[in-house]
This record gives C-alpha cells, sequence and structure tokens, in this order.
C-alpha cells in the first residue's frame, strides 16, 4: 500500500474512533483544510498605504545624499551644498513621517499589532527596509 494510502486510511480509522460530539469540529477542519488558498487581495487603500510605506529615494538621489553625508562628515560642504543636504534630510524626515502614519492606518485597516506590522513590511522588502518604528 502505497504511503498516501495508508496515511488516508488511518485517518478513516481515527475519524471512525471519534464520538460524535467530535465529528463536526473535525469536518470542520478537513473542509478548512480542504479549500484552496485564496489569492492574497490588496484594497485600493491598501495599495495605496503600502506605496507610502514603501517609498524611498531614487538610486541616484540616494547615493548623492550618501555623498553629502560623507563630505559633511569631513567638513567638506560648501554653503549650498548644505543647504541642499538639509533639503533632503527634511524630505527624508516627512517621509518617515507618512510612513509612520501609513502604517498606523494599514495596521488600524488590518487589525494587527503596528509592530508586528512593520517586522512583516520590512521582511517583505529586505531592498530598502522601513525604519519607520
Amino acid at each position: 500500500m502505497p504511503p498516501a494510502t495508508d496515511i488516508r486510511q488511518k485517518a478513516i480509522a481515527l475519524i471512525g474512533q471519534l464520538p460524535q460530539d467530535k465529528l463536526m469540529a473535525v469536518v470542520q477542519l478537513l473542509e478548512f483544510l480542504a479549500e484552496p488558498p485564496q489569492p492574497s487581495t490588496v484594497s485600493a487603500q491598501e495599495a495605496q498605504l503600502l506605496e507610502a510605506i514603501e517609498s524611498h529615494l531614487p538610486e541616484d538621489e540616494q547615493v548623492h545624499l550618501d555623498t553629502l553625508r560623507d563630505r559633511c562628515e569631513w567638513d567638506e560642504l560648501s554653503e549650498a551644498e548644505h543647504q541642499e543636504l538639509i533639503g533632503y534630510e527634511d524630505l527624508l524626515e516627512q517621509q518617515r513621517v507618512e510612513r509612520l502614519e501609513a502604517l498606523i492606518e494599514l495596521a488600524k485597516i488590518r487589525n494587527i499589532d503596528l509592530m508586528r506590522l512593520n517586522e512583516q513590511v520590512q521582511s517583505k522588502s529586505h531592498s530598502q527596509p522601513s525604519h519607520a518604528v
């Protein structure tokens, strides 16, 4: 007898031994397990919130910002570059605020703890982690 048939026979035998009051729970569990997985659907509102959560500077701007930060550490910035760095930092702070607001709203929609949602979002986007929370 192949292994799949063995396990089915064992399951049927165990079900046969169950008291009547437990059968309904077993049937419900089996129905749940037999259902095909549902594709994850994200509402338009959730998609918009996820976009805000996952937003980041374009790569060329991030490289430029990193250069400005490095040069600032060595006190090598002109006044114009210093103002540009301040502008970038203000922009990033605004993005962090928007990301946090979006995380809070999405956590409410999904009825999930904010920290847990943040961990889920971070694990899905390894390339650009969210440091909102």
